[in-house]
């Protein structure tokens, strides 16, 4: 099922310490290991923002 770009780049922008675009985007276990490393230590979090930002609309996870 396609994802809408913009709902999980602002899931990431607001709550990705937490992994919430990870499980909008159906990543669960990658979801789980946002929320314990605290979004990869703040690392993957903005990784995660640069990438969906050049994404395109809508995409495949």
């Amino acid at each position: 099922m396609p994802k809408n770009k913009w709902i999980s780049f602002f899931l990431c922008l607001l709550f990705g310490l937490f992994g919430a675009h990870k499980f909008y985007e159906g990543r669960i276990l990658l979801g789980i290991l946002y929320i314990c490393t605290v979004g990869l230590f703040g690392v993957g979090v903005i990784v995660d923002l640069i990438i969906l930002f050049f994404k395109p609309n809508p995409y495949y996870p």
